[in-house]
């Protein structure tokens, strides 16, 4: 099947963004959800726009958002389960939600292909720093269009000197762990997933440990990161992406070394049985 033209979505998301996201950003007004999320209206505005241009230019693919209720998200799935030839969008429209609404500069716009179960395309577009992550499965990983390659780690002796870890949603036990020991130099946390995968392949950060990723999460980065040459995987010892609504936990880095060296630190096989 080919592929929708990368040059066109790249535009179509860039001008939503600044569209429908920047002219409120740090003043908007929100609302908790029922499972305490923040959702503000360049939320919504933002998905219904994405859904009603990509179904124009792309009527083959349907539609799976963030902001859909969890019987039309599952609906979509199975759909694309039941016909090979099918596949759809899994869109984000503004992940950091919370960071938006305070004025924090860090959300994203995040954008996957998903056809038979499979990333093809992934696309994540920072507006504020103008920043567009790219990846075509297969073909590499792209920040503005330009290649990403990964340096040296800063890491002595597996601890790394940056790590971001979102702790909160980690289990107990790892998470006091990480607390009393001294596994890492500085730790991070900037709430937005879509953000971090894109900075992981982008080399800005050592290692990413995360306890509880929705699809629309990890769907485009945990592609981009892999096609930068980053490894990951679930606490369950098993891939992040399986083409699922269940929430995913994640380890992830581009040194196989520190990976390897963290995998057994954390203790995931034990935590998987």
């Amino acid at each position: 099947m080919k592929l929708p033209d990368l040059i066109l979505l790249k535009k179509l998301v860039k001008t939503a963004a600044k569209e429908e996201l920047m002219k409120d950003f740090g003043h908007s007004t929100f609302e908790y959800k029922e499972d305490g999320s923040v959702v503000t209206p360049a939320d919504l505005n933002m998905q219904a726009r994405l859904e009603k241009e990509l179904v124009q230019l792309w009527p083959i693919f349907s539609v799976l958002g963030e902001e859909m209720t969890e019987a039309e998200q599952q609906a979509v799935i199975d759909a694309d389960q039941n016909n090979k030839e099918a596949g759809y969008w899994c869109i984000d429209p503004l992940d950091g939600t919370s960071n938006y609404a305070a004025g924090l500069p860090f959300f994203a716009v995040s954008i996957a292909l998903i056809i038979n179960r499979e990333q093809q395309l992934g696309l994540i577009y920072d507006p504020v720093r103008d920043e567009m992550y790219s990846a075509i499965k297969g073909q590499g990983a792209y920040l503005n269009d330009q290649r990403l390659q990964h340096s040296p780690l800063q890491s002595i002796k597996n601890k790394p000197v940056v790590a971001e870890i979102d702790l909160k949603r980690l289990p107990e036990s790892l998470a006091v762990k990480l607390v009393t020991e001294s596994i890492f130099a500085s730790q991070r946390n900037i709430g937005s997933s879509a953000i971090d995968w894109c900075w992981m392949a982008a080399g800005r950060f050592d290692i990413y440990l995360h306890g509880g990723q929705k699809l629309w999460d990890y769907a485009a980065g945990s592609l981009i990161f892999k096609e930068a040459g980053g490894i990951s995987v679930a606490l369950d010892s098993k891939d992040v992406f399986r083409g699922q609504l269940e929430v995913r936990s994640v380890l992830a880095c581009a040194d196989e070394e520190l990976f390897n060296y963290w995998y057994e630190w954390i203790g995931i096989k034990q935590l998987s049985s």
